[in-house]
């Protein structure tokens, strides 16, 4: 059962360290007020990302291993 949550955890760590590097670097690039809109974006997808993997792991350990089966 822990292989199966281990895609989810790399692929969301992966996500969220790809977040915070674009967006740093268009911080960099930017000044002004778009600097903290662009500071706020990779939070919330960051935080959405967490939630996505959550759920999935969650699925997981219910023994839902294909959800796409359901549908």
């Amino acid at each position: 059962m822990k292989k199966k949550m281990t895609a989810p955890i790399v692929v969301s760590a992966i996500l969220i360290l790809y977040y915070g590097v674009y967006f740093g670097v268009l911080m960099g690039l930017v000044s002004g007020i778009w600097k903290y809109v662009l500071g706020i974006a990779p939070v919330v997808f960051s935080a959405l990302t967490v939630g996505v993997c959550i759920e999935r792991i969650r699925e997981i350990r219910k023994g839902e291993e294909d959800d796409l089966g359901q549908y």
